[in-house]
């Protein structure tokens, strides 16, 4: 009997390990969206693959985090101005505890973009999120408050939603988007800055094509969450800015590299793979491609490509095989070429329609999430737009999805829904 159960066991294990925590908004330090499982559901609906579905108070555009059984999503409750952390039984959707803080003070934003737009981040001893101008606020696995901290109001006309990123020795948190903004190193035992770097008063260079003229084009900030991109010499804390790509030492905060050639307006994250990062603006912004490892200003040495008034919209991409897939907030999926910022294809995605979400990928598969609700399942291939299934929850959506244990997670306005074929 012990040996047959060693041999169930050892049978079971590799199927076990296939799990995966979800700990942050694009999963890991380096924001890749990229899953080891394969053993995902690839259609569902509203009453198809459905294992639970959960309602939420309100409207908010964060993404949630997985750990182990629990599963955390940052809520508004506007009636009370309660900012708050849901966490939920991940097997059934019951609401285990929720926490948060009254903020009674104005805070601009645009209608779409709701508070509490941030995701959190957690480890095997803590959560960390930020409430924007309410704050950084970290609890344990129960709901315990470790520690909190006041940075002042961020003020912008389209608000915030950076996610922070918990590294294993430091917490780094950006303040921003605001005329004071600040990327912060804090320790994340105790919540005490290590490190703050101030953002400068960015200075726009004019256009001549007429991209100026348009009524979003005074407006400057970023909406990006950074990335850690380590390599053999060192490891790289990189973020887009508006008009720049910077690099810092995550221990010390020091200034490592800098690339000019994006526009006021970021909204995606960083996208790396293979010694390159692409960081792309908002709305037809500038994108740009550049070697990792440079020093000081590397726009000349180190700059592969730019492209200006290119495809970028408000979801990051996913690389594989040097090639980057995205798609704009329309609803049109591209491929480009790290190397040389060259498109090799562009296509509509089928019933997707508009989108703020960012791509997934699981195995050659990559997932899509639209504003509709609608999810597009689509393979990595350079040669063209090739769909695999589709699915949808009919319901509005501002979110990314999420995947754990052969399951799919899926935030709405309206609720938390758990997709899965088991």
């Amino acid at each position: 009997m012990k040996a047959f159960s060693l041999i169930v066991c050892l049978l079971i294990l590799p199927f076990l390990s296939l799990a995966e925590n979800w700990p942050s908004w694009r999963k890991d330090h380096l924001g890749s969206g990229q899953t080891s499982e394969t053993n995902l559901p690839t259609t569902w609906g509203p009453r198809e693959n459905v294992r639970w579905r959960t309602e939420l108070p309100e409207p908010s555009n964060s993404t949630p985090v997985i750990w182990g059984e629990h599963i955390y999503v940052t809520q508004p409750e506007s009636s009370s101005k309660f900012r708050s952390l849901l966490c939920f039984d991940r097997n059934n959707g019951e609401l285990l505890w929720k926490r948060g803080i009254i903020y009674e003070a104005e805070e601009r934003s645009h209608r779409t973009n709701h508070y509490c737009s941030a995701s959190p981040t957690v480890n095997d001893e803590r959560i960390v999120v930020s409430f924007g101008s309410a704050g950084v606020i970290c609890y344990d696995h129960d709901g315990k408050k470790l520690w909190q901290r006041d940075f002042g109001p961020i003020d912008h006309t389209w608000g915030n939603s950076t996610s922070p990123v918990l590294l294993d020795d430091i917490l780094i948190h950006y303040h921003g988007p605001a005329t004071n903004a600040v990327l912060y190193g804090l320790n994340p035992e105790t919540g005490e800055t290590i490190w703050e770097w101030k953002e400068p008063a960015w200075k726009p260079e004019q256009r001549t094509d007429g991209f100026n003229d348009r009524p979003d084009q005074g407006i400057i900030g970023a909406f990006s969450t950074p990335i850690l991109v380590e390599t053999n010499e060192r490891r790289e804390l990189i973020m887009s800015f508006p008009m720049q790509m910077k690099a810092f030492n995550p221990a010390t905060g020091d200034e490592l590299w800098a690339c000019s050639g994006l526009n006021p307006l970021v909204y995606t994250s960083p996208m790396y793979a293979d010694g390159i990062v692409v960081a792309m603006g908002g709305y037809y912004g500038n994108s740009i491609g550049v070697k990792v490892g440079g020093s000081g200003d590397v726009t000349k040495s180190h700059r592969l490509w730019q492209e200006v008034r290119h495809n970028g919209g408000i979801g990051s991409g996913i690389t594989k095989n040097g090639k980057l897939y995205y798609q704009d907030a329309g609803g049109i999926a591209y491929c480009d070429d790290m190397k040389t910022g060259e498109t090799l294809w562009r296509a509509r995605l089928p019933g997707a329609g508009k989108s703020w979400g960012s791509f997934i990928a699981s195995g050659d598969l990559i997932y899509t999430l639209s504003q509709a609700g609608d999810t597009v399942v689509f393979k990595a291939s350079e040669e063209g737009l090739e769909v695999v299934s589709q699915g949808q929850v009919d319901e509005h959506t501002n979110s990314s999805l999420i995947v754990s244990n052969g399951e799919i997670f899926i935030r709405t306005h309206e609720a938390l829904w758990c997709i899965g074929t088991r």
